[in-house]
Protein backbone atom coordinates (compact mmCIF):
# COMPACT_ATOMS: atom_id res chain seq x y z
CA UNK A 1 0.00 0.00 0.00
CA UNK A 2 1.20 3.50 -0.83
CA UNK A 3 1.96 6.03 1.90
CA UNK A 4 1.33 9.74 1.25
CA UNK A 5 2.12 12.69 3.50
CA UNK A 6 0.27 15.98 3.00
CA UNK A 7 2.11 18.83 4.71
CA UNK A 8 0.22 21.63 6.45
CA UNK A 9 1.55 25.05 7.36
CA UNK A 10 -0.34 27.97 8.84
CA UNK A 11 -2.28 29.59 6.01
CA UNK A 12 -2.78 26.44 3.91
CA UNK A 13 -5.64 26.38 1.37
CA UNK A 14 -8.22 24.18 3.05
CA UNK A 15 -9.94 22.71 -0.01
CA UNK A 16 -6.69 21.91 -1.81
CA UNK A 17 -5.26 20.03 1.16
CA UNK A 18 -8.36 18.26 2.40
CA UNK A 19 -9.60 17.19 -1.05
CA UNK A 20 -6.40 15.22 -1.56
CA UNK A 21 -6.69 13.64 1.89
CA UNK A 22 -10.37 12.77 1.35
CA UNK A 23 -9.99 11.26 -2.14
CA UNK A 24 -6.95 9.19 -1.19
CA UNK A 25 -8.51 7.91 2.03
CA UNK A 26 -11.64 6.91 0.10
CA UNK A 27 -9.29 4.87 -2.10
CA UNK A 28 -7.84 3.22 1.03
CA UNK A 29 -4.45 4.86 0.57
CA UNK A 30 -2.52 5.51 3.79
CA UNK A 31 -2.44 9.31 4.15
CA UNK A 32 -1.00 11.35 6.99
CA UNK A 33 -1.84 15.00 7.51
CA UNK A 34 1.44 16.43 8.83
CA UNK A 35 1.96 19.71 10.66
CA UNK A 36 5.30 21.36 9.96
CA UNK A 37 5.12 22.86 13.45
CA UNK A 38 5.19 21.07 16.78
CA UNK A 39 1.44 21.73 17.09
CA UNK A 40 -1.10 19.20 15.82
CA UNK A 41 -3.67 21.90 15.08
CA UNK A 42 -3.08 24.04 12.00
CA UNK A 43 -5.23 26.94 10.83
CA UNK A 44 -5.81 27.48 7.12
CA UNK A 45 -5.98 30.66 5.08
CA UNK A 46 -9.74 30.96 5.66
CA UNK A 47 -9.68 30.46 9.42
CA UNK A 48 -10.50 26.73 9.46
CA UNK A 49 -8.44 24.85 12.03
CA UNK A 50 -7.70 21.19 11.32
CA UNK A 51 -6.33 18.48 13.62
CA UNK A 52 -3.30 16.75 12.11
CA UNK A 53 -2.41 13.07 12.32
CA UNK A 54 1.20 13.80 13.20
CA UNK A 55 3.95 16.41 13.27
CA UNK A 56 6.98 16.70 11.01
CA UNK A 57 9.47 15.30 13.54
CA UNK A 58 7.54 11.99 13.63
CA UNK A 59 7.41 11.33 9.85
CA UNK A 60 9.10 8.20 8.47
CA UNK A 61 10.29 9.54 5.11
CA UNK A 62 11.83 6.20 4.14
CA UNK A 63 8.35 4.67 4.30
CA UNK A 64 6.69 7.56 2.47
CA UNK A 65 5.96 7.29 -1.25
CA UNK A 66 4.75 10.82 -1.95
CA UNK A 67 5.00 14.33 -0.54
CA UNK A 68 2.04 16.64 -1.25
CA UNK A 69 2.22 20.41 -0.80
CA UNK A 70 -1.07 22.33 -0.76
CA UNK A 71 -1.10 25.98 -1.74
CA UNK A 72 -2.65 28.92 0.03
CA UNK A 73 -1.14 32.05 1.46
CA UNK A 74 0.82 32.33 3.57
CA UNK A 75 0.83 28.52 3.66
CA UNK A 76 3.06 28.15 0.60
CA UNK A 77 5.56 30.69 1.92
CA UNK A 78 5.57 28.92 5.29
CA UNK A 79 6.16 25.50 3.69
CA UNK A 80 9.05 26.84 1.62
CA UNK A 81 10.60 28.58 4.64
CA UNK A 82 10.70 25.29 6.58
CA UNK A 83 14.11 23.96 5.56
CA UNK A 84 13.70 20.40 6.97
CA UNK A 85 10.73 19.89 4.62
CA UNK A 86 12.58 21.43 1.69
CA UNK A 87 15.48 19.03 2.33
CA UNK A 88 13.04 16.12 2.07
CA UNK A 89 11.44 17.53 -1.11
CA UNK A 90 14.91 17.76 -2.65
CA UNK A 91 15.76 14.18 -1.57
CA UNK A 92 12.50 12.86 -3.04
CA UNK A 93 13.19 14.72 -6.28
CA UNK A 94 16.77 13.42 -6.47
CA UNK A 95 15.49 9.87 -5.94
CA UNK A 96 12.62 10.36 -8.40
CA UNK A 97 10.05 9.71 -5.68
CA UNK A 98 6.66 11.37 -6.06
CA UNK A 99 6.26 15.06 -5.23
CA UNK A 100 3.05 16.97 -5.85
CA UNK A 101 1.95 20.58 -5.37
CA UNK A 102 -1.09 22.69 -6.13
CA UNK A 103 -1.91 26.41 -6.55
CA UNK A 104 1.03 28.53 -5.39
CA UNK A 105 3.02 25.55 -4.07
CA UNK A 106 4.42 24.43 -7.48
CA UNK A 107 6.49 27.62 -7.24
CA UNK A 108 8.54 25.77 -4.62
CA UNK A 109 9.58 23.25 -7.27
CA UNK A 110 10.32 26.07 -9.72
CA UNK A 111 12.52 27.91 -7.22
CA UNK A 112 14.58 24.72 -6.81
CA UNK A 113 15.08 24.11 -10.54
CA UNK A 114 12.99 20.93 -10.48
CA UNK A 115 10.78 21.93 -13.40
CA UNK A 116 13.43 22.71 -16.03
CA UNK A 117 12.16 21.51 -19.40
CA UNK A 118 9.09 19.85 -17.87
CA UNK A 119 5.41 20.69 -18.32
CA UNK A 120 3.89 22.14 -15.14
CA UNK A 121 1.06 24.35 -13.97
CA UNK A 122 0.29 26.63 -11.05
CA UNK A 123 -2.13 29.30 -9.98
CA UNK A 124 -2.08 32.01 -12.67
CA UNK A 125 -0.51 34.45 -10.19
CA UNK A 126 2.42 32.07 -9.67
CA UNK A 127 3.19 30.82 -13.17
CA UNK A 128 6.23 33.10 -13.40
CA UNK A 129 7.74 31.12 -10.50
CA UNK A 130 7.71 27.87 -12.51
CA UNK A 131 11.29 28.58 -13.52
CA UNK A 132 12.34 26.67 -16.63
CA UNK A 133 8.99 24.89 -17.01
CA UNK A 134 6.79 24.54 -20.06
CA UNK A 135 3.81 26.25 -18.41
CA UNK A 136 0.45 24.60 -19.06
CA UNK A 137 -3.12 25.56 -18.18
CA UNK A 138 -4.36 22.00 -17.63
CA UNK A 139 -6.12 21.31 -14.30
CA UNK A 140 -3.29 18.92 -13.33
CA UNK A 141 -0.03 17.98 -15.01
CA UNK A 142 2.02 14.84 -14.46
CA UNK A 143 5.66 15.10 -15.56
CA UNK A 144 7.65 12.07 -14.53
CA UNK A 145 7.54 11.96 -10.71
CA UNK A 146 6.16 15.52 -10.36
CA UNK A 147 2.47 16.43 -10.25
CA UNK A 148 1.30 20.05 -10.33
CA UNK A 149 -2.11 21.70 -10.33
CA UNK A 150 -3.62 25.17 -10.55
CA UNK A 151 -5.80 25.88 -7.52
CA UNK A 152 -8.89 25.29 -5.44
CA UNK A 153 -11.06 24.67 -8.51
CA UNK A 154 -8.70 21.92 -9.71
CA UNK A 155 -8.36 20.13 -6.36
CA UNK A 156 -10.38 17.09 -7.48
CA UNK A 157 -8.48 16.63 -10.78
CA UNK A 158 -5.25 17.02 -8.77
CA UNK A 159 -6.29 14.36 -6.26
CA UNK A 160 -7.40 12.07 -9.10
CA UNK A 161 -4.03 12.54 -10.86
CA UNK A 162 -2.30 11.49 -7.64
CA UNK A 163 -4.63 8.51 -7.29
CA UNK A 164 -3.95 7.44 -10.88
CA UNK A 165 -0.20 7.44 -10.38
CA UNK A 166 -0.49 5.40 -7.17
CA UNK A 167 -3.32 2.99 -8.02
CA UNK A 168 -3.98 3.19 -11.78
CA UNK A 169 -6.76 4.24 -14.11
CA UNK A 170 -9.34 1.75 -12.82
CA UNK A 171 -9.12 3.29 -9.34
CA UNK A 172 -9.79 6.72 -10.86
CA UNK A 173 -12.79 5.44 -12.84
CA UNK A 174 -14.26 3.92 -9.68
CA UNK A 175 -13.57 7.06 -7.65
CA UNK A 176 -15.21 9.30 -10.23
CA UNK A 177 -18.34 7.14 -10.08
CA UNK A 178 -18.31 7.10 -6.31
CA UNK A 179 -18.02 10.88 -5.92
CA UNK A 180 -20.27 11.67 -8.92
CA UNK A 181 -17.52 13.52 -10.76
Amino acid sequence: MSKVCVFFATGFEEIEALTVVDILRRAKIDVDMVSITEEKRVTGSHGITVEMDTVFAEVDFEGTDMIVLPGGMPGTVNLEAFSPLMEQVEKFHANKKWIAAICAAPSIFGHRGMLNGKPACANPGFESHLEGADVKSDPAVVAGHIITSRGMGTAIPFALAILEQLEGTDAVVQMKKGIVF
